[in-house]
């Protein structure tokens, strides 16, 4: 598109948002005001400061991670290996008798509460965030199990601890929360949040910890086991939205809300249908994917062969993928042949030998050996490449024969999708100028088709001559059979109000107003 931008990262330091809370109606609602940053340049040089952290710094997700078995508590590796550097939306929250105040991320994408411990002694994020003292708080109960969190800088580590948690009007009891003792990396060091506050399920919280929002419920303060968010995309707007616990505010969205069930507790992960590009189909998850409402994560991300697509239709730039054109160039005919032949699309890269096949999905071959360790994981490390390539071109051509064009059109195309994948790093630019002649990007929820318009998924950076313009979306690849995978962060959930039921174990969309 003739874009000139420098490196532009979906990593965005989005930073110090001084939360209110609302003197609410008398409806039982508990209301917790929301204050977003905008997109800063500043913030973006923050984000990407660090030598060996920079590149897991510049992706907004760089990979979910899940257990195996979601019941076991002794596992730590368990929320997301996402980085909160983009992260927009922050609320205020108190611990303690008296309150101590702590600017935390409401996220739904994880289940613990955890702030900056008064113990942390030797992380230097903890000297620029306030930090909970023990000894200030009659309240206080001593826990000490120890605990650790993994995210795409580093752990969090530190240790449990009960007291009162005071979120908007209430205050819930005994709440079981980490005080972080360790906070290493950039990221929490130049993030302006203090802590994060899961609102995710009971079965992904570090220690089997019982979230906060758990507390309310069996402590009979709020009305419903609901909480719902309105996340204000009006970048102008001084109110950065609202989330209310209890129920749902009528003045936050309009007409009625769709409702799709939970499919998996843990995180708030449901059923989601196609994904259409200009009103088309892309193919990949016509027979459905699952799907994730993430309040933590800013972008939309999922399978880097819709994003791909996506960023193709939009114009964005990425950084090409020579693994990818090397495959398309080699096994592109093959491919379409055995297509055309009707052989079953998830069995031709290992029938072509790039993958092998496990019985639902291509996995990578690796190569056993035992003479060089260092060797094996760098040839382990090519076939991984090749055999996602081959993946993403076999959806991509398919879904072009669905169209009836020509081998070379379809070549062409494939080609075209390889310089479309989004860089390890994570950044897709597009022109701030061609919004106008951007496609739509759709999503079918419940046999309902949402829609994001140019102006909701593009990211716009500064303003003028210097404006820069990213895309929303960004690559995340689950296999099998947690995935393949849509995280649905704050890009969608600010087109679209989301309400959290788990009186009935449900996600609803409808229309922000």
């Amino acid at each position: 598109m003739g874009t000139s931008f420098r490196p532009v990262t979906a990593a965005l330091l989005l930073c110090l948002l001084l939360p209110l809370v609302f003197a609410a109606p008398n409806d039982g609602l508990v209301r917790i005001g929301i204050k977003k940053r905008k997109f800063d340049q500043n913030n973006r040089v923050a984000a990407q400061l660090g030598s060996k952290e920079g590149e897991l710094l510049n992706s907004s997700v760089r990979k979910y991670r899940f257990r195996g078995n979601l019941g076991d508590a002794e596992e730590t590796d368990i929320v997301t290996l996402k980085n909160y550097m983009d992260a927009q939306y922050f609320g205020e929250i108190g611990i303690g008798t008296p309150a101590q105040t702590f600017t935390v991320i409401f996220d739904t994408g994880s289940s613990n509460l955890w702030v900056p411990s008064s113990k942390c002694y030797f992380s230097l994020a903890c000297y620029f965030h306030p930090k909970y003292k023990s000894s200030k708080s009659s309240t206080y109960k001593q826990n000490g199990k120890s605990a650790a969190i993994q995210y795409g800088t580093g752990a969090i580590s530190g240790f449990f601890s009960e007291d009162s948690v005071k979120v908007g009007n209430i205050v819930v009891k005994d709440v079981q929360f980490i005080e972080a003792t360790k906070e290493p990396g950039i990221t929490f060091l130049a993030a302006k949040f203090d802590g994060i506050l899961g609102l995710g399920f009971q079965e992904i919280s570090v220690g089997n910890a019982v979230p906060v929002w758990y507390d309310m419920i069996e402590q009979g303060l709020i009305n419903e086991p609901v909480f719902s968010f309105w996340l204000n995309r009006n970048a102008d707007a001084e109110q950065g939205g609202e989330l209310v616990f209890g129920g749902v505010d009528p003045n936050h969205f309009v007409g009625e809300h769709t409702y799709v069930p939970v499919t998996q507790k843990g995180y708030w992960q449901f059923d989601m249908g196609d994904v259409l590009v200009g009103g088309k189909s892309t193919g990949f998850c016509s027979g459905g994917c699952a799907a994730i409402a993430d309040s933590g994560t800013s972008l939309l991300a999922g399978p880097t062969a819709i994003i791909a697509e996506v960023n193709h239709a939009i114009g964005a730039t990425g950084v090409v993928s020579q693994e990818c054109k090397l495959v398309v160039s080699q096994y592109g005919e093959t491919i379409i042949r055995m297509l055309l032949a009707r052989d079953e699309p998830l069995k031709i890269c290992s029938q072509i030998g790039l993958c092998e096949f496990d019985g639902s999905r291509g996995v990578s071959m690796g190569i056993q050996s035992v003479v060089n360790e260092n060797i094996e994981k760098a040839v382990r490390a090519t076939s991984d490449a090749t055999c996602s390539a081959c993946e993403m071109a076999v959806v991509w051509m398919q879904n072009k024969l669905k169209q009836n064009e020509t081998q070379e059109q379809i070549i062409e195309y494939a080609n075209d999708l390889c310089d479309r994948i989004p860089s390890p790093m994570g950044e897709s630019a597009v022109d701030c100028g061609g919004m106008s002649t951007m496609p739509n990007v759709s999503f079918t929820i419940a046999g309902k088709v949402f829609d994001l318009t140019p102006e909701q998924y593009v990211l716009k950076i500064g303003e003028g001559a210097a404006a820069q313009c990213i895309s929303g979306f960004t690559a995340i690849d689950v296999p099998p059979p947690r995935g393949p995978l849509w995280i649905l962060g704050d890009v969608f959930m600010g087109r679209y109000h989301t309400v959290f039921d788990y009186g009935n174990l449900r996600i609803g969309f409808a229309e922000a107003a």
